[in-house]
């Protein structure tokens, strides 16, 4: 069990497109916008989940051009994405628009969001630790994920909210939208090699 746990928490915490949005939303919205973000988020995560735990994604991944397909609308999504950290000039924003993402813009996330089938994929179908049915191992799982993933989200939240706070200089605003826009394409990359 105790791996299990250390395993959620360290492919939770890593950057990911949920985690990078959330502290996008923060830093461009505050938090009120950013928790109906989250909540959306949540809600895709676990829909993924879902879909891992009844083979669902295993029949969307063994059509081929289904799998392509979600990688290609995640790869668009996160090169957007980095692209306006990047383009961001002085401010220090993540995600510009006129409004801001709300609960349908999370889940639809999660549902494209490669990172989110793999890490649910590797934590529901390993870490055997219960003697018990695999139905009471299943259930365990999904209230210590979900006991993990929301304080690591938050904090990702709260950091963009910070962010957002920091009164520094041009040069320092432009270097953090470089290294924000670097950790999606990074993302990207991972994302592509992995399905590769």
């Amino acid at each position: 069990m105790i791996s299990f746990i250390l395993a959620v928490f360290f492919l939770l915490i890593t950057p990911g497109p949920g985690v990078l949005s959330a502290a996008g939303v923060g830093a461009a919205y505050g938090y009120a916008p950013g928790l109906r973000y989250l909540i959306g988020l949540f809600l895709g995560t676990n829909l993924v989940a879902l879909a891992v735990v009844t083979g669902l994604a295993a029949i969307m991944f063994s059509l081929p051009w289904l799998r392509n397909l979600l990688l290609f609308a995640s790869a668009l999504y996160l090169l957007y994405l980095a692209s306006r950290i990047a383009l961001a000039g002085s401010k220090v924003a993540f995600i510009e628009a006129k409004t801001a993402p709300g609960i349908l813009n999370g889940i639809a996330l999660q549902t494209i969001n490669p990172k989110a089938y793999a890490v649910n994929t590797t934590l529901f179908t390993g870490f055997a630790f219960s003697q018990a049915s695999l139905l009471t191992e299943t259930l365990i799982k999904f209230v210590v994920i979900n006991a993990i993933w929301i304080p690591i989200h938050l904090l990702w939240l709260a950091a963009g909210v910070s962010l957002k706070r920091l009164a520094v200089s041009e040069k320092k605003q432009r270097t953090i939208n470089y290294a924000m826009a670097f950790s999606m394409l990074l993302v990207v990359t991972l994302a592509v090699a992995s399905q590769a």
